[in-house]
């Protein structure tokens, strides 16, 4: 799945490899580990930070 991180002005988009979820529900996403497309950089990125989920064609 490929989604947009937004943190203010900036922007990117990257490919979630690992999905992590909160101590209370673990069915709820609370952190990514996501790869940056254009990059490569791999980081673990907080869940609000996901602006928006792009569907694969």
């Amino acid at each position: 799945m490929t989604v947009v991180v937004s943190d203010g002005d900036d922007w990117w988009m990257g490919d979630i490899l690992h999905v992590d979820g909160g101590a209370r529900d673990p069915k709820i996403p609370t952190l990514f580990q996501i790869a940056d497309v254009d990059s490569g950089v791999v980081r673990w990125v907080n869940a609000d930070l996901v602006s928006h989920i792009v569907p694969r064609v």
